[in-house]
């Protein structure tokens, strides 16, 4: 097993952890990760667009002049793609962007972008994460001991009040249960705080 540093909410170092290496050192494996941050933002589009093809646009019934003898280009309807407000020539449509992923595959894209990461120095294990009081400087100071100035993912073993409502206005962190972890949220931001507690419960949910 591979062993980590245990920090404080202070930047002190308390201890170590143990992680397992089936789940914490897999290999890198670029296209499961790109598979499956694909499928995520694909589930995200809702599909909804939509316009108007020639024949859906209201009017346009009568010839707008005679076929010869004007000079002008033959026209056959005033709803055609070159007329203002004319239909649209290949109109976007509602469609499912949604794409599926099976369950081994996203497990293997999770613990290799994490594992990564871990071999990056991009993740920082916390005895505990809490905050005296559920304010914004308790995760200011968190942030400046240990020197974090991009974005942050903040992943939680509990759903602590204090701890959302302290992150809730800093633009740059994010907060996620161990149990909703996933490889889009792993790769999008620049460092991981993990609680020992969120990795037990990662452990238990992903384990052999």
């Amino acid at each position: 097993m591979a062993t980590v540093k245990l920090f404080d909410m202070k930047a002190k170092e308390v201890g170590t952890l143990e992680l397992s290496d089936a789940l914490f050192n897999t290999e890198y494996n670029e296209s499961v990760i790109h598979q499956a941050v694909v499928a995520r933002l694909a589930n995200e589009r809702q599909g909804t667009k939509s316009t108007l093809t020639r024949s859906e646009v209201r009017g346009g019934g009568a010839k707008p002049w005679r076929q010869k003898g004007t000079g002008r280009a033959r026209q056959g309807s005033i709803r055609s793609p070159q007329w203002i407000h004319g239909g649209v020539v290949f109109a976007p449509k509602p469609r499912d962007f949604s794409k599926k992923m099976n369950v081994t595959a996203k497990k293997v894209a999770l613990f290799s972008a994490l594992s990564q990461k871990i071999r990056d120095d991009e993740v920082i294990f916390i005895d505990e994460i809490k905050v005296d009081a559920p304010k914004t400087k308790e995760m200011v100071a968190f942030l400046k001991a240990f020197e974090l100035d991009k974005t942050v993912l903040v992943v939680m073993d509990n759903s602590d009040e204090a701890v959302l409502r302290a992150c809730a206005n800093l633009a740059k962190v994010s907060t996620i249960p161990a149990n909703m972890i996933n490889t889009y949220d792993v790769v999008k931001n620049a460092k991981l705080v993990i609680s020992k507690q969120a990795v037990k419960q990662i452990e238990e949910v992903y384990g052999e």
